[in-house]
């Protein structure tokens, strides 16, 4: 089984609140929690599990679907399901860390605006500690070395504000999708200006 598909979650009202693996989408689907948005030739056609299966043998020759095999037979991963009762957004607090911090500016020095690795950047205090600047999302951007050295305990304004980003803007850049890209059936949920989260599953 490839375990590096992935398959969107879409709330009952259709958003956008999770990414989960193959055994997950399987797992909802065949309890019925969910059922499949067959988006990719944009009929959005919803199917429950049974049904799926059954659509399964009719994909099973495009070559771009996502198949499987099982003892049985060949399955199609769906690419988007749409759960059947959950219409909340999860909406979590985005943790201030190095990581995120440089998904937010881009891994872009903030003063001097060359992209560098994550190795080569520092986090910076705009308002320096000496003059009572706090580490947080407003007060610090990433910097290279040399920018940061230059800088020193001066105040030097940075090419862009800092600012406390979302789940969205995080985790909705490529940088969310290391081993696999994003389905091509995504596209039409994944544009709505809604909060995408990753959460263990």
């Amino acid at each position: 089984m490839d375990t590096s598909y992935q398959t969107l979650v879409l709330n009952r009202l259709w958003q956008a609140v999770n990414v989960v693996g193959v055994e997950r989408a399987f797992s909802l689907l065949s309890l019925d929690h969910a059922q499949v948005i067959y988006a990719e030739d944009g009929s959005f056609r919803v199917f429950d599990g049974p049904s799926w299966f059954v659509h399964c043998k009719e994909l099973e020759g495009n070559p771009t679907a996502r198949v499987i095999h099982t003892v049985n037979q060949k399955v199609v991963v769906p690419s988007v399901l749409l759960l059947r009762s959950y219409d909340r957004m999860l909406m979590q607090e985005i943790k201030f860390n190095r990581q995120n911090l440089l998904d937010r500016d881009d891994y872009q020095c903030q003063y001097c605006g060359d992209n560098f690795g994550y190795d080569d950047l520092t986090l910076d205090h705009v308002i320096p500690k000496s003059k009572g600047g706090k580490l947080g999302w407003t007060n610090t951007v990433s910097a290279c070395g040399p920018c940061n050295v230059k800088k020193g305990s001066k105040l030097i304004k940075p090419i862009n504000t800092p600012y406390k980003p979302t789940w969205h803007q995080i985790n909705n850049s490529s940088k969310y999708y290391p081993l696999t890209v994003p389905d091509e059936g995504w596209q039409y949920f994944l544009n709505w200006p809604q909060e995408l989260i990753k959460v263990t599953s």
